[in-house]
C-alpha cells in the first residue's frame, strides 16, 4: 500500500512507449511477430504478475464469500492495533482562517454518468461527500505529521447520516452506505501529488469499471478507501506547515492545499506508457504515473519522478483504442 518513486535525471530518460505499444523495461527489445502483438517476456513485472491466469487465483474471501465479514473484522483490529502502537503524529487540529499561501487547487464534477449506473446514487454521493468534507474541512498538517483519510473521516454509518450511494465491488458499481466519498480521497492524493508532501499510504482500484466519458486527470490517480484497513495517508516531511480546504459547491467537489510560506518547487503529473492488454476473453489497462519536480526560482524542470505503475482488469470493452494481444505460452492457457 506504501507508494514508491523512482527518480530518473531528464537526460537519462527513454520513451516510455513505441508507435506498436510497446515499453522499453531495461532490457533488449523483442520484435513481436505480428503488430498488435507481444509475448510474456515483453510484459512488464506488474503486468505479469496481473494477467497471467495461473497468477491471478482467487482470494478465500471470493471462494468463501461468508468469509469476507470475517476478514473485514480481522483487518479493522489490525489497524486499531496499528494506530495504538504507531509513533506517528496524525493532524487533527483545524483553522478556518486561510493560510496565505495557495499550493494547488482542484475541482471534480459532482454528478456524471458512469456506464450504466442509476443517477440516484450520484445524487447520494453528494450527501456523502458533504459529510465527509466536514471532517476533513480546515485541517492543519504541521512539519512531521500525517494526514489520515480514516481517522478523520471515520466510518460512514447510517448513524452520522451517509446514505447509499455508489461502491465499487468487484469492479461492479452497487449501492452501499457513504458510498461516492472516494471521490473526496481522489481529489486529495491528486493535489498531494502537487505538493512536497509524502503519500506513505494509497491503494487503488484493481479494476477499471467505466470508460473515459469525460474524465479529466489521468487514470491510475484515484484511490480506493475502505474503513479502516484501506486508507490514504500522506506525511509532511517538509518545515512548511499545510491545511486543507475543501467544500462542495453545486456543480463541483472543491479543494485547496495552502501553505503558510511559499515551496521551493512547483510540479506536473502525468501519465504515459499506456495501453490496452487483451488475454482471451479478458482486457486489462496499463500506465505508468509521473510527476516532474520543477525549480521555482527558475521554471527548470529538475527531474522526473515514477509514481506508479497501474495495471487493472477492465470491465468494458475498449472501443476506439489500440489493444495489444498477449500470446501465452502453452502453460497458461487464456481464459474464454
Amino acid at each position: 500500500m506504501f507508494e514508491s518513486t523512482i527518480t530518473t535525471p531528464l537526460h537519462e530518460q527513454r520513451p516510455a512507449s513505441t508507435a506498436t505499444g510497446y515499453r522499453e523495461c531495461g532490457r533488449s527489445t523483442v520484435t513481436p511477430a505480428a503488430p498488435w502483438q507481444v509475448g510474456v517476456e515483453e510484459l512488464t513485472d506488474a503486468e505479469r504478475a496481473r494477467v497471467l491466469p495461473a497468477v491471478r487465483r482467487l482470494r478465500w474471501t471470493e471462494r468463501v464469500p461468508l468469509l469476507y465479514p470475517l476478514a473485514v473484522r480481522y483487518h479493522r483490529g489490525v489497524k486499531r492495533l496499528e494506530w495504538m502502537c504507531t509513533s506517528n503524529e496524525f493532524a487533527q487540529d483545524k483553522q478556518y482562517g486561510d493560510l496565505p499561501v495557495r499550493v494547488k487547487r482542484h475541482k471534480s464534477l459532482l454528478l456524471r454518468q458512469l456506464g450504466e449506473t442509476e443517477m440516484w446514487m450520484q445524487h447520494n454521493k453528494v450527501t456523502n461527500l458533504k459529510l465527509a468534507c466536514a471532517q476533513v474541512d480546515g485541517v492543519i498538517i504541521r512539519p512531521g505529521q500525517t494526514f489520515s483519510f480514516n481517522k478523520l473521516v471515520g466510518n460512514a454509518t447510517r448513524r452520522k447520516g451517509y446514505t447509499k450511494g455508489m461502491r465499487l465491488s468487484n469492479g461492479q458499481a452497487k449501492p452501499g452506505i457513504g458510498g461516492g466519498i472516494c471521490q473526496l480521497a481522489n481529489l486529495l492524493h491528486w493535489m498531494v501529488l502537487h505538493s512536497p508532501m509524502t503519500v506513505t499510504q494509497r491503494s487503488t482500484h484493481s479494476f477499471d469499471p467505466f470508460p473515459d466519458n469525460g474524465r479529466v486527470l489521468p487514470w491510475g490517480v484515484g484511490c480506493s478507501i475502505v474503513y479502516n484497513y484501506v486508507d490514504l495517508q500522506f506525511r509532511n516531511d517538509t518545515e512548511q506547515t499545510f491545511q486543507l480546504r475543501l467544500s462542495v459547491g453545486d456543480r463541483y467537489l472543491e479543494g485547496e492545499i495552502l501553505a503558510d510560506v511559499p515551496a521551493e518547487s512547483s510540479y506536473r503529473v502525468f501519465a504515459k506508457g499506456e495501453r490496452f492488454l487483451r488475454v482471451g476473453a479478458d482486457y486489462f489497462r496499463r500506465n505508468e504515473i509521473w510527476r516532474t519536480i520543477i525549480d521555482r526560482r527558475i521554471g527548470t524542470p529538475v527531474r522526473d519522478e515514477l509514481i506508479r505503475e497501474n495495471v487493472a482488469l477492465v470491465k468494458y470493452v475498449p472501443n476506439d483504442v489500440p489493444v495489444v494481444d498477449v500470446v501465452l505460452p502453452e502453460q497458461y492457457p487464456p481464459r474464454h
